[in-house]
């Protein structure tokens, strides 16, 4: 059997997104009715609270904001996972805040999904909150978009008003370089176009929400990339000495990043650059003779090499180049401005090393999504900075590698988490003659000039 997964067995990563009061957390919540994926005890419990709201029916957003200021407030402060399956299909979904001081927690949800689920108020339209959840979702390079113009009850399931938010959301993807973005007009409350399809949009032809995302690729196979092993510990037995049968075993485990090791590969340890091949993989007791993402291994070395915590074990053939020096695009979610000379830690896979900010080099201006000369990063911006490194680190292109390019920088002095990076060690290339990801930010000359 292929090591590549079919759709019919596959997790599907997602997550929401949009504007305060879009609907996201009703969505989910239908999502979870619809699919039936709500105990019974819960979903009397919604009914309950509801009813003492003096609401006539269930608010199924009180499925997911289960934090109790959520809950009082109305709205979603923190990032809700929930699980929930179809026939043909498992999902794990990150229901995201969309209040702005809340961005944060956005880009954490996102960061791990294969879709973000982006809603658009079909009255509204295209919001600076929207824009800054599209350049979220191409910064993290997430594969999918997909763009749920919702309330279209409310404007009375007019096509006009779905057209026009559907246009809006395309002319802000492409100048973004979001390469798959698909809308999708749909009644969170009531459920037109969110499992099923509704009669009440007969000029709307294509999937409901569910039946979209039951047959998207996931972002990756098992076996995508090339093989990265980011080392989490070192093992060798306590009772190594007294036990003549492990008395020689060390093994290094980890979770498979990316691609597929076979026993008998070259592999090169990293930052020293020492090479060796793979003796064994074991899986608890098991001994395999390949593992791939994202399995969690234990694997042995031919050769007995200095590897501790932190190092990674790659393919020999295209490992790495570590680096001193990184050029990234960041997410600041630091409430004190980031400023050129900043000493921080940077975070990459199971290393943390001492890094000094050299340059901020320009900002993303929401308004006309292209770049403006910045000498600092506020709460919630996403611009272009380079990092210098106390010590060099097999940094790759985010565009080619999410595992291996993606880095957080945190406070030295309360180990706050202050921004998200995705390091740009090649410029992405365009999509369709569209620009490339956040190309705005390779341009910081005078706002409004073109990448």
């Amino acid at each position: 059997m292929s090591a590549v997964a079919t759709e019919a067995n596959t997790l599907l990563r997602l997550a929401t997104a949009g504007s305060v009061d879009d609907g996201k957390s009703t969505l989910v919540g239908r999502l979870l009715h619809d699919t039936k994926s709500v105990l019974s005890d819960q979903l009397a419990a919604v009914e309950r609270v509801s009813r003492e709201r003096g609401l006539t029916a269930a608010d199924l957003a009180l499925l997911t904001d289960g934090l109790r200021a959520e809950r009082e407030q109305g709205i979603t402060i923190d990032v809700a996972y929930r699980y929930f399956a179809t026939a043909t299909r498992s999902f794990v979904l990150a229901d995201c805040p969309g209040h702005v001081q809340y961005t944060r927690n956005t880009v954490t949800g996102a960061s791990t999904a294969d879709v973000i689920v982006l809603l658009v108020d079909a009255r509204k339209g295209v919001l600076e909150q929207t824009r800054r959840h599209l350049a979220v979702a191409a910064l993290l390079r997430v594969p999918h978009v997909v763009v749920a113009v919702n309330k279209i009850d409310l404007v009375g399931f007019s096509e006009e008003a779905y057209r026009r938010a559907e246009a809006d959301v395309r002319a802000v993807a492409r100048e973004l370089g979001v390469a798959d973005a698909r809308a999708i007009p749909v009644s969170a409350l009531d459920g037109d176009n969110v499992v099923a399809r509704s009669a009440r949009t007969p000029w709307y032809d294509g999937p409901a929400l569910l039946e979209l995302l039951e047959t998207l690729p996931p972002s990756s196979g098992p076996v995508a990339g090339s093989f990265r092993l980011p080392v989490q510990l070192v093992i060798r037995p306590q009772d190594a000495a007294r036990d003549t049968a492990h008395r020689d075993y060390r093994g290094y485990a980890g979770q498979v990043a990316s691609g597929v090791v076979r026993v008998g590969d070259e592999v090169v340890v990293l930052p020293s650059g020492l090479r060796t091949t793979i003796a064994g993989i074991d899986l608890g007791e098991r001994k395999l003779q390949e593992a791939f993402a994202p399995q969690s291994v234990t694997v042995r070395l031919a050769d007995d090499l200095d590897v501790s915590r932190g190092d990674v074990i790659a393919s020999a053939s295209d490992a790495p180049r570590p680096v001193r020096d990184v050029e990234a695009l960041v997410c600041w979610l630091g409430d004190r401005p980031l400023r050129p000379g900043a000493r921080l830690l940077l975070k990459h896979g199971a290393r943390t090393v001492q890094a000094i900010v050299r340059t901020v080099e320009g900002r993303l201006d929401l308004d006309d999504l292209h770049s403006v000369a910045a000498d600092s990063l506020s709460l919630n911006d996403i611009g272009r900075i380079t990092i210098r490194l106390a010590q060099p680190l097999p940094v790759e292109d985010y565009a080619a590698s999410r595992p291996g390019g993606a880095f957080l920088l945190v406070d030295p002095h309360d180990g706050a988490t202050v921004a998200a990076g995705m390091a740009t060690v090649e410029r992405p290339p365009a999509v369709d003659g569209s620009p490339a990801v956040l190309g705005p930010l390779a341009d910081t000359g005078e706002q409004g000039s073109r990448p």
